[in-house]
């Protein structure tokens, strides 16, 4: 789909394009040396620029720092998104972003600079977990398993994808979106779809080609041509959202809570109810972290940690048992080269627990999921005790 647009002294050439669609291939070479425009803009950033034209791109990744940072849930996102789009792409047979990379370079062979229009990839994701509510994160990862593993919707081929870059059938995706997953739909289209439009406008030339996902296409032609009355500043659009009072609240008031009940049974029901009250929650944590890490296939060691540091990371607001967990796997199975190369080539869970690097976050992530099981469990039945 092509859009143009025209504005005082500036002519603005719209390309909507599937990142997976040998037709889009197509389009985007032929206009751009249609148009010769002044520049070309692309629907990137530096980093997926990067990505896109760097094939080890995955070898800079550094999976031990992401786990010290607490980045371990994006960071399997990302790479369960990246091998969903690869296993489409695989399955049409058109590597993903190829629009993107052919823009380039023609855009290089005919000297024409190019601009890079998105946001930077890490603030989206970020801006997109902070906002998402636990059942749009539920959905959302459903979707790309789904996508991946081959057990949601349809199967999708050549033919589907140009259906699917049709305006109505574009138009009904995204509003079906805004009804499953308002806050997906918010960071990922219409807080891009302003950015996006806020680069274009700024661009100092007459005529520019964009190159651009099919879902923001309508978008940025009504926040071009003025239909959309929303602001165009985009600074705050480039910050990471706080997360909310009460998940900073709950970090805080859990641990505090549980030191008020053993202190309290102490003092008022003995010493016998203290020590059931102690002894179930580090039962609890212990035996629920040490099951999600043996879940996720861990090395004895490192179910061993996560049975002896759930208790008291469940303590320590800042602190996660996962961290340990992963770390401890991180130590005992050292990812390799060939683990970095095989990244984007995941289609199972088994391929998950396979690669290192995966299999290192799937332990971090289930040891932290069966710790918040264990705070779930065990401090109900401590106030219970004290009933």
């Amino acid at each position: 789909m092509i859009e143009r647009i025209s504005l005082p002294g500036k002519e603005i050439i719209l390309i909507g394009t599937a990142h997976i669609s040998e037709e889009s291939v197509r389009l985007v070479k032929e206009t751009i040396e249609l148009e010769k425009p002044d520049v070309v803009g692309v629907e990137l950033d530096n980093e997926r620029l990067h990505q896109l034209m760097n094939q080890e791109q995955w070898q800079n990744l550094d999976v031990v720092q992401a786990i010290k940072e607490g980045k371990t849930y994006l960071l399997l996102f990302n790479i369960l998104l990246a091998s969903m789009q690869q296993k489409l792409g695989q399955d049409i047979g058109v590597k993903p972003g190829s629009e993107m990379k052919e823009a380039i370079l023609i855009a290089n062979s005919l000297k024409i600079p190019i601009a890079l229009l998105d946001r930077n990839v890490k603030i989206t994701l970020k801006r997109a977990m902070s906002k998402m509510s636990l059942l749009e994160k539920a959905k959302l990862f459903y979707a790309i398993i789904g996508g991946l593993f081959g057990f949601a919707g349809e199967k999708i081929d050549a033919k589907k994808i140009e259906e699917m870059k049709k305006q109505d059938t574009v138009s009904q995706l995204i509003d079906e979106l805004s009804k499953q997953m308002p806050s997906v739909k918010e960071v990922l289209v219409d807080e891009r779809d302003h950015y996006i439009s806020n680069k274009i406008i700024n661009i100092n030339t007459k005529k520019i080609v964009c190159v651009l996902g099919a879902g923001h296409l309508q978008g940025i032609k009504r926040i071009l041509t003025g239909q959309s009355t929303v602001n165009l500043d985009i600074s705050k659009l480039e910050k990471i959202p706080k997360s909310p009072d009460y998940v900073k609240f709950l970090k805080y008031s859990i641990p505090a809570f549980f030191i008020l009940l053993v202190l309290y049974a102490f003092f008022a029901k003995g010493f016998s109810v203290t020590v059931n009250i102690l002894l179930m929650w580090f039962v609890a944590h212990g035996l629920l972290a040490a099951l999600g890490a043996l879940i996720a296939k861990a090395h004895w060691k490192s179910i061993a940690v996560s049975f002896l540091a759930a208790p008291f990371t469940a303590l320590h607001p800042a602190l996660a048992v996962g961290w340990f967990s992963g770390l401890m796997e991180a130590k005992i199975k050292a990812p390799q080269i060939k683990d970095f190369e095989s990244l984007r080539n995941i289609t199972s869970y088994s391929d998950l627990n396979k690669n290192r690097i995966t299999h290192i976050l799937l332990v971090t992530a289930y040891a932290n999921i069966g710790g918040t099981i264990g705070t779930i469990i065990a401090l109900p039945y401590a106030a219970a005790l004290l009933v």
